[in-house]
């Protein structure tokens, strides 16, 4: 689970409840770090498995998963960083450097108290019953101060790195990879200029969809004029009436109402049967005549299967999945990671030409 560092467990929101409720068992049963395994050869030319006389490489495996390559490679590079931040400023301070973090954690976050443990347990009962199978604070006293401690030290942590970064200059030349989307003439919010295109592939009968609305409509609040939001139709087949969903959306795009209407079919989804689909129609104010007629044709029909082709040739397999400037975020995913890749946009924008150029051939060089 992906735990946002900006919310600590006392602001009791439901995201940190489910992170601390995480925690709880995982401390309890934790996994030994895997090691990976190096096959001893590397080159995008290397021959990793034969089909008969076809021979396949790894330039092509990791081109399906260049995505998750780059996350890898980033969560190390991080460490890395990380790691040898933390061994000069302890090697400054005099001590060794589990030493300076555990002195640096220990000075801005207090012990976490029997008292502030219980009334979290009060205000949170149900869903920690229900996750923990407990029914009494008692019973999970321990295990809950432990929680909330290892979450709030953890932030702490994040804070002391923070910080080092920012006293250090740090230039990090290694590049997401990202892809070209075909979203011209779609539907979209935002000034055409925006540094940031975030296209989204959505299904208006799914639930992950919905819930990814949230996260969407944050961003938007905290990133104004700078980013920009592409809609690209992606119904799945298990759906009955995504497509109808779809061809309605469509319809509403002719009259000038699409997000209007792509707001009102996420507000209900219980409303996408042919039925439900023209009650919305006509609460967000669209001419019946015209809607009908649309609606009872195939006239959007193309345009959606197209759109299905395009996610299909960048690796789509379900939704909600977005790229942004063409880098590949999955699922109903929390403000926070769709921040951390924006910011890492913006910030990659303001780079000289020169560096970028730079940078991409250091991370060709990574690649190969």
């Amino acid at each position: 689970m992906n735990c946002p560092t900006e919310l600590t467990v006392r602001d009791n929101f439901p995201q940190a409840l489910r992170c601390v409720v995480a925690v709880i068992a995982t401390l309890l049963f934790l996994p030994i770090p895997g090691v990976l395994a190096s096959s001893g050869e590397s080159g995008s030319n290397t021959v990793v498995a034969k089909i008969g006389a076809h021979a396949v490489t790894q330039g092509e495996v990791d081109s399906k998963v260049a995505a998750q390559l780059y996350d890898l490679r980033k969560q190390a590079l991080d460490d890395i960083i990380d790691d040898y931040l933390v061994q000069q400023a302890a090697r400054k301070a005099g001590l060794k450097p589990n030493e300076y973090l555990e002195k640096q954690v220990n000075s801005s976050s207090p012990r976490v108290s029997s008292a502030e443990a219980e009334k979290y347990y009060n205000q949170h009962k149900a869903q920690l019953d229900t996750r923990t199978g407990v029914h009494s604070f008692a019973e999970i006293k321990t295990r809950l101060v432990d929680a909330l401690q290892h979450q709030q030290d953890q932030e702490a942590r994040d804070q002391v790195l923070q910080k080092l970064r920012a006293e250090n200059h740090i230039s990090v030349l290694l590049t997401a990879p990202r892809v070209s989307v075909a979203s011209a003439g779609h539907p979209s919010m935002g000034a055409a200029a925006a540094p940031i295109t975030i296209v989204e592939f959505g299904d208006f009968q799914c639930p992950f969809c919905r819930a990814a609305e949230n996260s969407l409509n944050q961003v938007r609040q905290k990133y104004g004029d700078k980013v920009r939001v592409v809609y690209l139709d992606f119904p799945l087949g298990f759906h009955p009436h995504a497509m109808d969903a779809a061809r309605a959306a469509g319809c509403a795009g002719d009259q000038d109402k699409f997000w209007q209407f792509h707001d009102a079919l996420f507000l209900d989804q219980k409303q996408l049967d042919p039925a439900g689909l023209k009650q919305t129609a006509a609460k967000v104010g669209l001419d019946a005549n015209k809607f009908d007629k649309c609606f009872a044709s195939d006239k959007h029909d193309a345009a959606i299967r197209q759109d299905v082709a395009e996610g299909n040739s960048l690796g789509v397999t379900g939704t909600p999945t977005f790229f942004i400037n063409g880098r590949q975020l999955v699922g109903a995913q929390p403000p926070p990671k769709f921040s951390e890749m924006i910011d890492e946009e913006l910030a990659h924008a303001q780079v000289p030409a020169i560096s970028r150029q730079a940078m991409s051939n250091s991370n060709q060089r990574v690649a190969n």
